[in-house]
């Protein structure tokens, strides 16, 4: 049990040294970033170290009935009494015990059983943890690349509005705008530079928060690859087959599954705690006073029937039935959200699908208005260009954001029904 502790936390230091010590890669890939995530970040070493800890607890219950076996010296020094017919002073002795525990009637057994259960539910709850923490770092990945996006549109938008402004004040000095129509300008200038200002910080958070959730807090991002565009034409799994696959997979439920197990064990070893118990014993003695009570050699069964445990046993029933019902209520509880959970994302899909096609025809549409601004613009028939390239970034912006959450979401499914998010994001 030691050496599994120490092991754990061997690593953990040396996934931490790396982590410290080693750049990120420029430009980052999102499978990069997912890879770093699983090495070395607290959440995932956190449930390795529980997942020792049931391993312990397994240890624990099955060396409880291990053969048991000391040596016990007892050095003494008497005073006999007139009558005894042995006047010797030395009474010491040496005793080589050995015991265990043979039958107890189901107690150890449940025992086993639960504490297997308990380790089975721990494992699974390792592997949600791990998805947990690769979808944190997709999404806080897509957030960079999408707050990048913002920012861009929105520095294209102030370079628009300080060239409105600074025609503006042009005109003001030549008499031909007054201070009202200058100061309207002005102050939708400041606020195009404020939201771009907002922008410029969302790109700093979240670069910080990608970096936290990969485990570099001292190593902020800077440039990210763009993933692969999605297959959205892609179909669907239909709804129920895609719940049967998670009610079957899940790790989330493979966990309160194996706690309900341990649970309805724990209810039985506790049913059978007091119980009778039939124990083995053998002792071998060495005594430097003999007298006739005395003997080199022993062998025993041991009976051992409790009579009154003071309430003890119904305190211990009920503590663990409670927690059998309460583990029952979490998982049936775990169901209802899991549809709900299954049949919005799935939904979700199918609307982001059809919101891809309108963004795609808009884009389209946004590339042949900003063709046209563009040569209207070389004519000097109109002064639109600028808005018009806003539109199209407002366009790319969004249709980015459909593609991200699509990504999101086909990860998450494939997360919901127990399978480890790959270098295929979108598989």
């Amino acid at each position: 049990m030691n050496l599994r502790w120490l092991a754990v936390a061997g690593l953990c230091l040396v996934q931490l040294a790396r982590a410290q010590s080693d750049p990120l890669p420029q430009p980052l890939t999102l499978e990069q970033a997912l890879r770093l995530a699983q090495e070395s970040h607290p959440v995932i070493q956190l449930a390795q170290a529980r997942e020792a800890a049931a391993e312990a607890r397994l240890q624990q219950v099955e060396a409880e009935n291990d053969l048991s076996v000391s040596l016990v010296g007892r050095f003494a020094w008497i005073e006999p009494t007139k009558l005894s017919n042995f006047q010797k002073n030395n009474d010491s002795s040496g005793h080589l015990l050995m015991s265990k525990r043979l039958y107890d009637f189901g107690y150890s057994e449940a025992q086993l059983a639960s504490a297997s259960s308990t380790l089975a539910a721990s494992r699974s709850s390792g592997l949600d943890a791990r998805q947990k923490q690769q979808l944190e770092v997709m999404k806080a990945f897509f957030d960079v690349l999408l707050a990048d996006l913002q920012y861009a549109r929105d520095n294209e938008a102030m370079a628009v509005a300080y060239v409105r402004l600074d025609k503006a004040r042009s005109r003001h000095e030549l008499g031909e705008l007054s201070d009202v129509e200058l100061f309207e300008i002005e102050t939708r200038y400041q606020q195009v530079f404020s939201r771009r200002s907002a922008s410029q910080a969302r790109q700093r958070s979240a670069r910080l928060r990608l970096a936290l959730a990969m485990n570099r807090p001292d190593q902020l991002p800077t440039e990210l690859a763009e993933p692969h565009q999605p297959d959205m034409q892609r179909p669907l799994p239909e709804l129920e087959t895609f719940l049967e696959e998670v009610f079957r997979g899940n790790p989330r439920i493979r966990e309160l599954k194996a706690k309900v197990e341990a649970a309805r064990h724990a209810l039985i070893a506790a049913d059978r705690r007091y119980g009778p118990v039939l124990r083995g014993e053998l002792s071998a003695n060495a005594y430097n006073r003999e007298t006739r009570s005395t003997h080199p050699f022993e062998a025993a069964l041991v009976l051992e029937l409790p009579l009154y445990t003071g309430g003890r046993d119904d305190a211990e029933t009920a503590a663990a039935r409670s927690r059998l019902l309460e583990a029952e209520a979490e998982l049936a509880l775990l169901y209802h959200r899991l549809r709900e959970e299954v049949t919005t994302l799935w939904l979700e899909q199918d609307n982001l699908r059809h919101k891809a096609k309108e963004m795609m025809v808009r884009d389209q549409y946004r590339e042949l208005y900003l063709d046209r601004s563009r040569t209207l613009y070389e004519l000097e028939r109109t002064s639109d260009l600028g808005d018009a390239m806003v539109q199209t970034s407002t366009v790319r912006l969004e249709l980015a954001r459909i593609h991200y959450q699509w990504l999101l979401n086909q990860a998450r499914m494939k997360a919901l029904s127990g399978r480890l998010l790959d270098e295929d994001p979108e598989g």
